[in-house]
């Protein structure tokens, strides 16, 4: 993922005061704290939080991609620097990761992924990632491309491409399941 815009933790932006009970509000924090923001259904500290806390690095291209979102929905912007290669950062640095514009990451959608062979040393995933910035919904639609250096795998640049918004009863792309008309169309 290119840096483009700061992340915001969506838990917290929730309206507590749209809440109706304790045991909603309790359910709807410990799932927004619990699970793994770049959709593995997993938990955070099962998922995405090891390569976070540098405990394990990334087995392929796919799920550096899916850390990389993550980072940026929790702010790990020296893991984002981490982890693009040295020789396409382009002066880019997790102090300039911090300054940018707030933004409401809502979804990761994977659209293609490459199958890797044995001893592989470039890969492509193509992803979406959804965000609301001032109100506005967007995406970051790119194709990623990766390499694998030294025993890690590391981002190095996207190509950017226009993207689709969803229609009123297509499924969320926050990946509730949800019609977008019932869900995140409400956002905006």
């Amino acid at each position: 993922m290119q840096a483009r815009p700061q992340s915001a933790m969506i838990s917290g932006n929730a309206n507590p005061s749209r809440l109706t009970g304790p045991k909603l509000k309790l359910k709807t924090s410990m799932t927004a704290n619990l699970l793994c923001p770049c959709n593995s259904k997993l938990p955070y500290s099962e998922c995405c939080q090891p390569l976070h806390t540098k405990q394990h690095s990334a087995a392929n291209p796919e799920q550096l991609m899916r850390s990389r979102y993550a980072a940026f929905v929790k702010a790990e912007f020296d893991y984002l620097i981490d982890t693009h290669h040295r020789d396409y950062r382009q002066g880019l640095s997790a102090q300039t990761l911090a300054q940018m514009p707030k933004t409401q990451w809502l979804g990761l959608q994977i659209v293609t992924r490459e199958p890797l062979t044995a001893g592989q040393t470039k890969a492509r995933v193509t992803f979406k990632a959804w965000y609301l910035a001032d109100g506005q919904l967007d995406a970051i639609f790119e194709e990623s491309e990766f390499i694998f250096e030294g025993g890690r795998w590391f981002y190095t640049e996207g190509k950017q491409f226009a993207v689709s918004y969803p229609k009123r009863n297509d499924t969320c792309i926050c990946n509730s399941g949800n019609k977008f008309k019932h869900c995140c169309l409400k956002r905006i």
